[in-house]
């Protein structure tokens, strides 16, 4: 029936090791795509730490202000994430209404919340400001609802009088419960009132100040990365 069985043969052996080789090089491709895959940079994430003189480090070196200090921190423990200091001197929470949807165009992984501390000093009413607060909240929820959020809480002096002062520190700790929001108890906590740790105007921090600043929100902050 065959005229030539050992050509045949030959073929049904150059056919047996051509599968057995492709296979092979589908084995090194698969495995050369899985080394790259390993070699590739995580992509970065951004936190963006929304907030007035003391976010922005009034007074101070850029990479003095405590969301520069986190960022070190970050880089030291190699964590995929880009801190953006949003910081404006001045900036009441109805301004930072009407700022933020232009910050919004950029990705937003993580937002970090420090506005309010002008609102007390002007003595607006804490129901305003809350309002204005939640209004920039819902905000970051409508445009990234995947995004983590963190209130930074704050509280104002005593000469405000003891009833406004009462008011104004709750209104953090309750806009952080209804929103799901890591709660950054006292912003200020360690440097507010202290003389050595705040510049001449006795209001806005020193570098070391600043420093505290950056641990009081590192306590939170790094259990939400």
């Amino acid at each position: 029936m065959y005229k030539h069985p050992i050509l045949y043969l030959l073929l049904f052996v150059w056919l047996g090791t051509g599968c057995s080789g492709n296979g092979s090089q589908d084995e090194v491709k698969s495995d050369q795509e899985s080394e790259t895959a390993k070699k590739a940079p995580p992509v970065m994430k951004n936190i963006l730490f929304f907030g007035n003189s003391l976010t922005a480090g009034y007074g101070l070196n850029p990479s003095e202000s405590f969301p520069a200090l986190i960022q070190k921190k970050i880089d030291s423990l190699n964590l995929p994430y880009k801190a953006i200091n949003a910081g404006l001197s001045g900036e009441t929470s109805a301004g930072g209404k009407n700022r933020i949807d232009w910050l919004l165009r950029q990705p937003v992984d993580v937002f970090v919340l420090e506005l309010g501390a002008n609102d007390g000093l002007r003595g607006i009413p804490p129901t305003e400001t809350k309002k204005n607060l939640q209004a920039i909240v819902d905000k970051v929820k409508a445009k990234y609802p995947e995004a983590k959020l963190v209130m930074a809480g704050m509280e104002v002096p005593p000469n405000m009088g003891g009833a406004y002062a009462s008011e104004f520190r709750v209104i953090f700790r309750q806009l952080a419960e209804q929103n799901n929001m890591a709660l950054v108890p006292f912003l200020l906590e360690g440097v507010g009132g202290v003389r050595s740790l705040n510049q001449a105007d006795g209001v806005h921090p020193t570098a070391e100040g600043q420093k505290i600043l950056a641990s009081n929100v590192w306590e939170v902050l790094k259990g939400v990365l």
